[in-house]
């Protein structure tokens, strides 16, 4: 073995000794020069160290309001109106309008034949006490009107109209008379409104034969609205129609106001 300077507990002691005393002697002299640093920092690196190093306060977390609650600071509370509801109209009933009822009137009778043409001689009513003999065949007047028994000893017979068919022909046979007169009161008319649906009239012929009629209808017709059709017209059987004077009597004009008709037809 080469001789060596062996190490004892000793000499590590003494290592220790110098190391402690180096670093005694660098730790004096770098602290002055660190301080000397920090001192002659230039404003720029203090306001940057400043900045760097002092945190700056954050403010608080802004609440977000949310609209409602924003609505609700700023505005009154909305006012809840409701909805118009539809107005409910019922669907307008129809008018019931009654239908015109018929004429309520005899029921029809079944068609007679036809007597052939004989001129009419006699009148006979019984429902009314009428009987008339001497029948008058008269026309018109020069102004086409219906000619009537004349004042005197013929003004209560009864006339045929010698235009229309003979009682008991096809056709309207038209008979006339008065109701009454200023003289001599009652004429051979002056019930015949009297007559009800169903009476008879009987019409002698000058053959000897009778034409026997039933009693349809009695109308009243003021003058100025006579019925020409309902009486002249022609039919489809052997009819007969009575005309007298009727309704109200007007003293200015000397004569009635209505005409009273009676229809008829062959039975």
């Amino acid at each position: 073995m080469g001789a060596h300077q062996a190490r004892t507990p000793g000499n590590r002691g003494g290592l220790a000794l110098v190391v402690a005393s180096i670093v005694a002697v660098i730790g004096v002299s770098v602290m002055p020069y660190v301080a000397m640093q920090q001192v002659q920092a230039t404003p720029a690196s203090l306001a940057t160290s400043v900045v760097t190093t002092t945190p700056s306060p954050t403010p608080p977390p802004a609440v977000k309001a949310t609209p409602s609650a924003a609505a609700s600071s700023t505005q009154p509370p909305e006012r809840v109106v409701p909805k118009p509801q539809p107005r409910v109209v019922s669907a307008p009933r129809p008018r019931v309008v009654p239908a015109p009822q018929p004429r309520v009137g005899p029921a029809p009778r079944p068609k007679v034949g036809r007597m052939p043409a004989s001129l009419p001689v006699s009148l006979a009513i019984p429902a009314i006490n009428v009987q008339s003999s001497g029948m008058l065949h008269l026309g018109q007047t020069a102004q086409g009107y219906l000619q009537v028994p004349p004042p005197g000893p013929d003004y209560d017979k009864v006339a045929w109209y010698r235009n229309s068919p003979t009682p008991g022909s096809l056709g309207p046979a038209v008979l006339v008379g008065h109701v009454d007169s200023a003289a001599g009161g009652p004429s051979v008319f002056y019930r015949l409104s009297a007559l009800k649906t169903g009476d008879l009239v009987l019409v002698t012929r000058a053959d000897g034969s009778v034409a026997k009629f039933q009693v349809d209808d009695v109308r009243t017709f003021r003058k100025s609205a006579f019925p020409t059709n309902l009486v002249y017209g022609d039919t489809d059987h052997a009819a007969l129609r009575i005309i007298t004077c009727g309704g109200a009597f007007d003293p200015s004009v000397g004569h009635y106001v209505d005409n009273t008709v009676v229809l008829a037809s062959l039975v």
